[in-house]
């Protein structure tokens, strides 16, 4: 489950490592009209046993991962600090006030949704991952040099 959540991090940002012509195979292409029919500018990619779509969709920039069969397994897309739940974003404020943001990612899955929120002050960016939409926990911790 976390290394998916991590691949999924990665692809979004290496999306123009893919750039090309991408052949897409049929049962990809319909799951993705089936799920995603009001979709536009769709531009396809493709890595290790997944196909990422990036297009719009009701006027939201949106990534979506399939696997090889069309099995769509998440969903992401970045939004603001406004669009957080308002717990967390309370917590953001009272835990992390000396922080500011400069990346944040809404991950859906079939499981639930996720929050990946990069934060940095003069000597430390931290990752924080919510997974319950209440709290933040630290993904990952790097100092600054």
């Amino acid at each position: 489950m976390k290394k998916l959540i991590i691949m999924l991090a990665i692809a979004i940002s290496t999306v123009n490592a893919f750039a090309g012509e991408v052949t897409v195979n049929q049962k990809v292409l319909d799951a993705f009209k089936t799920e995603f029919s009001t979709a536009t500018d769709v531009q396809w990619s493709v890595g290790a046993n997944y196909y990422m779509a990036t297009f719009n969709y009701n006027e939201k920039y949106v990534f979506a991962y399939f696997s090889e069969d069309g099995e769509l397994f998440g969903i992401t897309r970045h939004i603001t600090q406004g669009n957080l739940p308002m717990n967390l974003q309370s917590n953001l404020k009272k835990n992390y006030d000396d922080y500011w943001v400069t990346g944040l990612v809404e991950v859906s899955k079939s499981d639930g949704t996720y929050y990946y929120i990069t934060l940095e002050n003069a000597d430390t960016q931290l990752v924080l991952k919510s997974s319950g939409g209440s709290t933040w926990s630290v993904n990952n911790k790097v100092r600054k040099s």
